[in-house]
């Protein structure tokens, strides 16, 4: 007969652009069908991963729980989303089900967060909020975080906290358990601390001519100003936007992970471009939902104008924008900020941005140029 066993796996939960802290608990040997249940306000993601799981165990040597399994995301009133739950899921049932485990591997779980999604294969691949979870360690007092590679670059940025990589499950089995090292990551050669690639760089001395708009613009940039751009097609308005965030200050470092942080919360720090110790630069089209722009969902993430946090938003062609879409920038700029509220909960969100737009003059005017 087989005695239950109780696994906890410290996690968090992304709310917004901060991260919240989850306990990963998981129950084997009860006595009933051997199946899989998780409960906490999981979705549809979270429930797929019995399955990721499960594959991921089987492909890395271990055995998956053949007795009936709960697994408890706490607190329940928090809606968890995402995979990323997969690699602490799989833990904990590792624990569970005695496959691994000493006296010292309860010390050691207790002291990190842990996040990863699973391939079938037993690989570790990326996931959103990286850098949340390493500042949530900080606050929580944790030693430090365990998560894939890719989101790890982002969150060695946080200081006072260890940032474990991991490529695969038997990897991290292997480190919790003393047979490979716990190395952190050098914060100094993480590739969000190194300037933008020269060959796809662009600056604002690649501007010649158009003195009158290059002293607007920087008078604008100095003084904090949002800017409206008005002229004929192929006048440049465009290129000159392009390059403004090259002759704004270089962000300090909290700034900076304000921006990461946005960035992380919605996935996009995760592309080459955004890599880069740098200010954003974000031009929406003007088909664009105010949802898309202000941010919002079921459980409200960052839109266009906190992407844009401590950089440049550029709306190209203004007058083609829905009113409503522009009505609801009004209280972001005045405020630096914005909040959403939804059923899941309320959050307030960065968006401290310079606003510049570009139009056409109306047909008349413009016959007046040609």
């Amino acid at each position: 007969m087989n005695r239950a066993m109780l696994a906890t796996i410290h996690s968090g939960a992304l709310l917004g652009i901060d991260a919240h802290a989850v306990q990963v608990e998981v129950n084997s040997g009860e006595h009933g069908d051997p199946k899989v249940f998780i409960v906490g306000l999981p979705d549809s993601a979270v429930k797929e991963s019995v399955d990721r799981v499960r594959s991921a165990l089987s492909n890395t040597g271990f055995k998956a729980p053949e007795t009936r399994t709960t697994i408890n995301l706490a607190p329940g009133d928090i809606r968890k989303e995402g995979p990323m739950y997969d690699l602490p899921i799989a833990l904990g049932m590792l624990v569970a089900t005695r496959q691994m485990g000493d006296e010292k591997l309860a010390g050691v779980l207790d002291q990190y967060l842990i996040a990863g999604e699973l391939s079938l294969s037993g690989g570790v691949r990326p996931v959103r909020g990286g850098l949340a979870l390493a500042m949530l360690a900080r606050q929580t007092g944790k030693r430090g975080v365990i998560l894939p590679r890719e989101s790890a670059d982002e969150a060695a940025l946080v200081e006072d906290v260890e940032v474990i990589p991991v490529r695969s499950l038997d990897e991290a089995v292997r480190m919790l358990e003393g047979e490979l090292a716990l190395q952190a990551l050098d914060p100094k050669k993480s590739p969000f601390c190194q300037p933008p690639d020269e060959a796809h760089a662009i600056d604002f001395s690649e501007v010649k001519g158009q003195h009158t708009v290059r002293r607007a613009v920087e008078i604008a940039v100095a003084g904090g100003h949002n800017l409206l751009l008005v002229g004929p097609p192929g006048s440049g308005k465009s290129m000159i936007a392009k390059r403004i965030p090259t002759i704004m200050p270089e962000p300090t470092l909290d700034e900076f992970l304000e921006i990461l942080a946005v960035q992380s919360a919605a996935g996009v720090s995760l592309k080459d471009e955004n890599r880069c110790f740098a200010r954003p630069f974000r031009s929406p089209h003007h088909t664009i939902s105010d949802v898309g722009l202000i941010g919002g969902g079921t459980n409200p993430g960052p839109g266009e104008i906190s992407l844009a946090h401590h950089g440049v938003l550029f709306l190209d062609e203004l007058p083609e924008f829905k009113r409503s879409t522009l009505e609801v920038l009004r209280q972001p700029l005045e405020d630096g900020d914005v909040t959403i509220s939804r059923s899941a909960g309320k959050v307030t969100l960065p968006a401290a941005m310079m606003l510049v737009a570009a139009m056409n003059p109306c047909q008349q005017a413009l016959s007046g140029w040609n």
